[in-house]
């Protein structure tokens, strides 16, 4: 059965909890998703708050407090914020891929690196406590003087298992966080061998129906092929407009075509914009570069009819905070006039002590 490219929006849209703020906990949302983009501390507030009907604040930082929720380097070796649990689960996964990665990134940098080491020296600092990598880096530095302080860095970064500590601040999170060892802080050991299908499964169940290469791109993994053959009994296969397999859970939701999608803003680096290979379901060809800077930031986006429209940035200025858009192209009234509604909440949610929200359109 071949899916039409608005068909595959709306599937999507479904799982992504975009089709209407769902009413359920913030740890089912975070599950339902698998893991939330937390490069920046900001962004997963506001994709919660696009998704999680009442969503506060406060919900997600109390759930970071009390170490449900952790904030780790994961999918293609970034930040996401996921569940302990789902952490403790699949972090072995990207284990290979993690420790690849400190030679692809580093190239000639990673020669003479001993990983294993590094890694023995910077636990040994970790085990007395949480520090930031300033301080893991000095003392990198200090047992290895002649050593790349960058690059032993980001080497003890992919090869431990580490998580960021959350504070009292407005997002969760400083600029410069503290990292804890994951095992001290969650108080139990990761899954050392763990199946890789249930993740084939949870990824499908938030992105599908979607192909190989779409779980590739959005996990950073690689070759699972054998993933999705090993799975083959208990999925539905489909096709796209351009003829390539797609697949899906069975009973997953494939909404109407004619199902309305309404107006919702999405933060930096959202997943919905970065989790397939061939992302034409949410986003035309032609503005994807309207969305990437050349130093690989994923600006903010809205969604007029389950489709990314434009861009967003919100500004604070001493009691007021306005937020800008700038649409891909001219909008209809009714647009417009939803997107004004829903951006003045959004300023809200950010800025909340602002006295005064303004809207405008680039």
């Amino acid at each position: 059965m071949e899916l039409t490219l608005r068909q595959l929006n709306r599937a999507t849209l479904a799982r992504q909890l975009l089709l209407a703020r769902e009413k359920t906990t913030v740890p089912r949302a975070i599950e339902r998703l698998v893991a939330m983009q937390a490069q920046l501390p900001r962004p997963p507030f506001i994709g919660l708050w696009s998704r999680v009907a009442g969503f506060e604040r406060k919900q997600l930082a109390r759930l970071l407090e009390k170490r449900e929720v952790v904030r780790a380097t994961l999918l293609r070796g970034t930040l996401h914020l996921l569940t302990a649990r789902d952490f403790v689960s699949f972090r072995a996964i990207f284990t290979p891929m993690l420790e690849r990665s400190i030679a692809t990134v580093l190239r000639e940098r990673a020669k003479g690196l001993d990983v294993r080491q590094l890694a023995a020296q910077a636990t040994g600092l970790l085990e007395d406590g949480p520090r930031t990598f300033e301080e893991v880096r000095e003392k990198l530095v200090r047992l290895n003087p002649k050593g790349d302080v960058r690059a032993m860095g980001y080497a003890v970064r992919c090869a431990l298992q580490l998580v960021q500590v959350p504070i009292d601040a407005p997002w969760s999170f400083p600029t410069d966080s503290q990292f804890a060892l994951a095992s001290a802080w969650l108080g139990k050991p990761t899954a050392t061998d763990p199946d890789p299908r249930p993740l084939v499964l949870r990824y499908l169940a938030a992105f599908g129906p979607a192909s190989v290469a779409d779980m590739q791109a959005w996990s950073g993994l690689k070759d699972l092929e054998a993933w999705f053959e090993d799975s083959r009994p208990k999925l539905k296969a489909f096709l796209d407009p351009r003829g390539r397999e797609l697949f899906d859970l069975p009973k997953a939701p494939r909404p109407d075509v004619g199902t309305p999608a309404p107006v919702r803003f999405l933060p930096d680096y959202d997943n919905l914009v970065l989790g397939h290979a061939d992302r034409s379901r949410v986003i035309a060809e032609e503005h994807r570069s309207h969305i990437a800077t050349k130093n690989l930031q994923i600006l903010p986006t809205f969604l007029v009819d389950g489709f990314v429209a434009g861009t967003w940035k919100l500004d604070r200025a001493k009691a007021s905070a306005t937020l800008t858009m700038k649409p891909f192209e001219p909008l209809a009234k009714q647009a417009r006039e939803a997107l004004t509604a829903e951006a003045a909440a959004l300023a809200k949610f950010v800025e909340p002590e602002a006295t005064r929200q303004q809207v405008l359109f680039d």
